[in-house]
């Protein structure tokens, strides 16, 4: 029986004969979900451990031959996998330890006649007493690293994916709209990250944080109990996200009327992260990006002050495309000199760290277009007054 796969199998297929690889399994929840179409087990969708081990999904695709492909879950995850239409025929949800995960993983590729295949599993994800059991069951099997094949394909998004990436973002800017409007002077930065929590759930988001920063002094971005002072800025940085995709934006706050360096610091920002999307587009490299901002960064009053930084996000916040080595998280620019793919999504950050007018930040979630971009919740980019106190 031919099945309808939610992703391009025949660029997985090509991935896969160039590293010499017969069989991915993939285990992390981002990797599943991708593969499976969007679908995550709404049960352990936020938690892993359970009973005395994990809750550990597999994803098991055969080159070349998409119909074999399996899927094992949880022992309760009928209760997903009966709700969503995933394209893998064979699904096992027996699983209650990483163990049983491998074990059944294991019988699946002995059944598929793949004993002593190259299999791709997930190295910095699969728990130690998991791949422990398959090389025990599969004596004559490779195990390799997939995690470079898996984050290309993850790389350029489905349409749906596309669809979610969009909704996330423009509902994280709808929360830090209604935040900013909450927000009052006197308000720690733990109530002010709680004011962002309710804004992002009920709008049906998971969230998973908030950086907050207030005024200048301290540019810690962690939720404390210090205390937001009127005339000083606010930071709203956020990765929410929503059906587990995530929108990356920054915005700015202030009760008052924002200072004049206040004012210009914001507008160096903007015109930054203006200019860096006249490189994006599909076929333009990656490093394009920071060729151009730099230069216009080298060029403004402050930009001696200024930070800058691109990166590829979509199920998890730094992923492919990785445009340069240099970054607040390490990692190779190894896209960088290559073309950009129309689906591909980025994020496009600036700021200052300014003593006196604080963290002054601009970020925006790109989705790269075969004529140049498209900025989903592409608003509430200046000074957003705070507390009821104006426009």
């Amino acid at each position: 029986m031919k099945v309808s796969v939610p992703f391009d199998v025949h660029a997985l297929d090509e991935l896969l004969e160039k590293q010499g690889v017969d069989v991915v399994l993939a285990t992390t929840k981002h990797n599943v979900q991708h593969l499976l179409g969007g679908y995550r087990y709404f049960f352990f969708a936020n938690a892993d451990a359970t009973g005395i081990s994990r809750y550990l999904p597999a994803v098991g695709l055969i080159r070349n031959r998409p119909d074999d492909a399996f899927y094992i879950g949880a022992g309760n995850e009928d209760w997903g996998t009966e709700g969503d239409r995933i394209w893998v025929q064979d699904i096992q949800n027996v699983s209650w330890t990483s163990i049983q995960t491998a074990q059944v993983a294991a019988q699946a590729l002995l059944t598929r006649g793949l004993g002593a295949a190259t299999i791709g599993v997930e190295k910095s994800f699969i728990p130690a007493d998991a791949l422990d059991t398959l090389r025990d069951l599969l004596p004559d099997a490779r195990f390799v690293e997939i995690h470079p094949v898996l984050e290309t394909m993850r790389a350029v998004k489905t349409p749906l994916e596309l669809a979610l990436v969009s909704e996330a973002s423009v509902k994280i800017i709808e929360s830090m709209k209604s935040a900013f409007a909450l927000a009052q002077p006197g308000m720690s930065k733990l109530e002010l990250q709680e004011l962002f929590r309710f804004e992002q759930t009920r709008r049906g988001m998971y969230f998973e944080y908030a950086l907050v920063t207030i005024g200048g002094g301290s540019m810690n971005r962690a939720p404390t109990d210090a205390i937001w002072e009127s005339g000083r800025s606010l930071s709203f940085d956020s990765g929410g996200q929503y059906m587990g995709y995530i929108g990356d934006l920054s915005r700015m706050g202030i009760d008052t009327d924002p200072s004049p360096r206040q004012v210009s610091l914001l507008s160096q920002v903007e015109t930054v992260q203006q200019e860096a999307r006249t490189m994006i587009g599909a076929g333009k490299r990656g490093a394009e990006i920071y060729t151009h901002a730099l230069d216009v960064i080298s060029k403004l009053p402050d930009g001696d002050k200024m930070k800058f930084v691109a990166h590829g996000m979509g199920l998890i916040t730094h992923e492919a495309p990785r445009l340069t080595g240099s970054g607040p998280v390490p990692y190779p620019g190894t896209h960088a000199q290559d073309p950009l793919q129309a689906g591909m999504v980025l994020s496009i950050e600036s700021w200052f760290e300014d003593h006196d007018s604080g963290f002054i930040k601009l970020e925006d979630t790109l989705i790269v277009t075969d004529d140049g971009w498209s900025a989903p919740g592409d608003d509430a980019r200046g000074w957003n007054r705070t507390g009821g106190s104006g426009s």
